[in-house]
């Protein structure tokens, strides 16, 4: 383990706390983590829900694994360590924008308990919400709206998740949410339900 800089003097203790920037949002920060095979409908559902969540007055941020991987995490492949960090580092990103009371909707393959275990510390567990986009890997290959699965069958592509890398479904803690035979907008809509609780701001000062 990386022992911290001797010459790094964290401000923390200065900045204006979380419950200043919820309450100018009227809302509380979380993190929607969509877990799920490429192809499952992670991203479409996050976009759904994103248009949802801002009609009703809620400021959002969606962080994509391809958009994510074309900027800060562009340095990273698809090793198991380089796919560890990669998870590392949009937890660390998403923190902050939850700590600014955004609710932050990340869509990652995330393919290990480990790895999503991982995002949930660092986010932090009462912050952290996750859910299983849960698409079985015939519907997803059937879909493939990117050609993945055809390059990977192919042997285009290695360490491909759900071939030839393993995905490890949530065992608890998430809300599950089956897409065969349902709109986008059915799907976004269980989640925006699960959520609407969470995000719901009180303000504690006032009450």
């Amino acid at each position: 383990m990386t022992s911290q800089p001797q010459n790094i003097h964290p401000t923390l203790h200065r900045i204006l706390p979380r419950s200043d920037k919820e309450k100018l949002l009227h809302q509380r920060g979380l993190c929607v983590w969509m877990t799920g095979l490429s192809g499952s409908g992670k991203t479409a559902i996050a976009i759904e829900l994103e248009r949802m969540l801002i009609d009703s007055g809620r400021l959002t941020q969606v962080l994509d694994g391809d958009n994510v991987r074309m900027g800060i995490n562009s340095d990273l492949g698809f090793t198991e360590e380089h796919r560890t960090e990669n998870v590392r580092r949009i937890a660390e990103v998403t923190r902050l924008f939850v700590n600014c009371g955004i609710v932050t909707i990340c869509c990652f393959i995330s393919p290990t308990q480990i790895i999503r275990q991982l995002a949930k510390a660092i986010i932090g567990e009462e912050d952290y919400l996750e859910v299983f986009i849960s698409t079985p890997l015939s519907v997803c290959e059937q879909r493939d709206v990117k050609g993945l699965y055809r390059k990977a069958r192919a042997g285009e592509i290695k360490n491909f998740t759900g071939l030839d890398a393993p995905f490890e479904p949530p065992a608890s803690d998430f809300i599950d949410v089956p897409t065969p035979d349902r709109s986008v907008e059915e799907c976004a809509t269980q989640i925006l339900d699960a959520i609407r609780q969470r995000i719901a701001f009180v303000d504690s000062y006032n009450s």
